[in-house]
């Protein structure tokens, strides 16, 4: 049977809009790069853990590394999961966050300022659950400058200091470094996490990280 003209323009308008919603999907989506992202287990844990790195470490021999966004919609969806962790797994594992503020998340490098000069002032954790807490708060907004402030007067740390190292991107070598691991690890979306440097990958029920942990510690201790 013969296509007519009109079912043959109708077809070709169709394609053309599914090219373009697909398209959209991909510049739009999320936080994902168009590669994949790696699944390898990364041996160098040097790459994953810096000096400079914020931890909350009690010298387990289970490590849980976070490359995050203070912006990213994802680990925003994810921060209770990773409070859940900590309190449950309190003093049994160490908690590593590593800064990847992604391009597209105009407050992210503002946001990891905020959190680095908290922890030039032994408070990195405390402007964290503040920062993702009041997310919605402050991520649109063109100038988020005086929430932070707002959040390091509540933590009762030099609001000064504060506010002057975040304008002067005092960190700012520090936070290229984590982006320079994570992208060295093959990070490209947040948040990614690694287990003893096994990576897990976007927003995960708590029972995924259960799960992992309890099956290392009980490795760690035979």
């Amino acid at each position: 049977m013969q296509i007519s003209n009109e079912v043959k323009i109708i077809i070709g308008i169709s394609l053309i809009t599914l090219v373009l919603v697909v398209g959209a999907a991909f510049l739009f989506g999320g936080n994902s790069a168009s590669s994949p992202q790696s699944t390898q287990p990364i041996k160098n844990m040097n790459i994953l853990i810096h000096p400079d790195s914020a931890e909350i470490n009690n010298h387990s021999k289970v490590t849980l590394v976070e490359f995050g966004d203070f912006e990213c919609p994802a680990c925003g969806a994810e921060y209770p999961v990773v409070t859940q962790i900590l309190q449950n797994y309190k003093g049994k594992i160490n908690y590593v966050f590593r800064n990847f503020p992604l391009p597209q998340h105009a407050n992210a490098p503002e946001a990891a300022e905020a959190a680095e000069a908290a922890k030039a002032q032994g408070n990195f954790f405390g402007m964290f659950n503040l920062l993702y807490e009041n997310q919605n708060t402050w991520a649109d907004v063109s100038n988020p400058t005086s929430y932070f402030v707002s959040y390091a007067k509540a933590l009762h740390i030099n609001v000064k200091k504060f506010e002057s190292d975040v304008k002067n991107k005092k960190y700012s070598k520090i936070i290229q470094q984590d982006i320079n691991d994570g992208y060295a690890a093959g990070v490209n979306a947040t948040p990614t996490f690694y287990l003893n440097g096994v990576p897990m990958i976007g927003v995960l029920p708590y029972s995924d990280f259960q799960t992992a942990i309890d099956k290392d510690l009980a490795s760690s201790s035979k």
